[in-house]
């Protein structure tokens, strides 16, 4: 799945620019990305209409990005997997529920959660052409540190929302998402040692509590890495003008580094060898870091001059799956 905005989000995301001064979203762009660098979480960050625009421009590009990656892959790892509902926990403005009707275009209807009005009122701007079942969706203002009558749901998704709970909070937090889950339960957190950290502790509750874990994990048994080494990973996606402009920079792209763990209840997927670092290409052939079905990190050397593993490995990057690999 492209890491673009989906048409109708692009088209909601650029109608809230008309008339609105570039050199200021600029300058309030740069001073929520600066707050939210400093460890600030969106309550002190983002309390306007302004505030939530600079944050479409700013962050919802890359929150997108990261959401269609992880969802894209819950998909092809849960092939049989087919949602109805969806319930998008510390939502924001909505990027990881437009990203999972891009992936299943079947869901039918949607709760979007999260304390922030501002958020909230932005979703609904940017669903007003979006599909039915964001247009349509429960909005519900509520606290995720205070579980409280949360929809169950087939899907559910808390994308970039434990950064922003102190860490004595996150155990309920995360026992009411795995309650309110009825299929797949997907977390995405920023791609550092501290995200790492969060989707691995919540990893070791849900295998507690019975759930299957499908990805990146490719095994139950303690995560191998040892520090400074850590599991994330990258999405690389397309800038418009105006995201240069906010971000001060020129590069047409930026790459968003995420962690992500999918939990199941059923268990139903596949699971294979995952690829932990960029693929190490030299003249005798390509060098993977493997997470493999055994718990254990290792690399695997995929010989030149065996074409058929050849041609399947030079195809592969950072975080893709070595098909057959243990």
């Amino acid at each position: 799945m492209t890491p673009d905005l989906p048409p109708a989000l692009r088209q909601a995301a650029d109608r809230l620019l008309d008339g609105v001064s570039r050199k200021g979203l600029a300058e309030q762009s740069a001073r929520i990305s600066a707050q939210y660098r400093s460890g600030k979480g969106s309550a002190a960050v983002v309390g306007s209409a302004a505030d939530a625009t600079a944050y479409v421009l700013t962050r919802l590009p890359a929150t997108y990005a990261a959401g269609a990656h992880v969802l894209a892959e819950a998909a092809r790892i849960a092939p049989d997997f087919a949602p109805k509902t969806l319930f998008d926990a510390g939502a924001g403005p909505g990027g990881a529920s437009w990203a999972a009707l891009e992936t299943w275009p079947g869901i039918a209807a949607a709760a979007l959660l999260d304390s922030n009005a501002a958020f909230l009122d932005m979703a609904r701007t940017l669903a007003a052409s979006g599909p039915a079942a964001l247009r349509d969706a429960q909005r519900l203002r509520g606290d995720l540190t205070a579980p409280k009558d949360w929809p169950a749901a087939d899907l559910v998704i808390a994308s970039y929302a434990l950064a922003e709970i102190a860490p004595a909070r996150q155990a309920e937090t995360l026992a009411a998402l795995w309650a309110s889950t009825l299929g797949l339960l997907v977390l995405i957190e920023p791609g550092t040692p501290d995200g790492y950290g969060r989707v691995l502790t919540a990893r070791d509750r849900l295998i507690e509590a019975g759930a299957a874990i499908l990805a990146p994990c490719p095994h139950h048994a303690a995560c191998p890495l040892v520090a400074p080494d850590w599991c994330h990973f990258v999405q690389r996606l397309p800038r418009s003008r105006d995201h240069r402009l906010a971000k001060g920079g020129e590069a047409p792209f930026e790459d968003e580094t995420f962690i992500y763990l999918v939990a199941s209840r059923s268990g139903v997927g596949r699971r294979e060898a995952r690829i932990l670092a960029p693929p190490h290409a030299a003249k005798p052939g390509i060098t993977l870091k493997l997470c493999t079905l055994e718990g254990a990190v290792e690399p695997r050397f995929v010989a030149r001059r065996d074409k058929p593993a050849y041609a399947v490995a030079r195809r592969l990057g950072w975080g893709d799956v070595l098909p057959g690999a243990e």
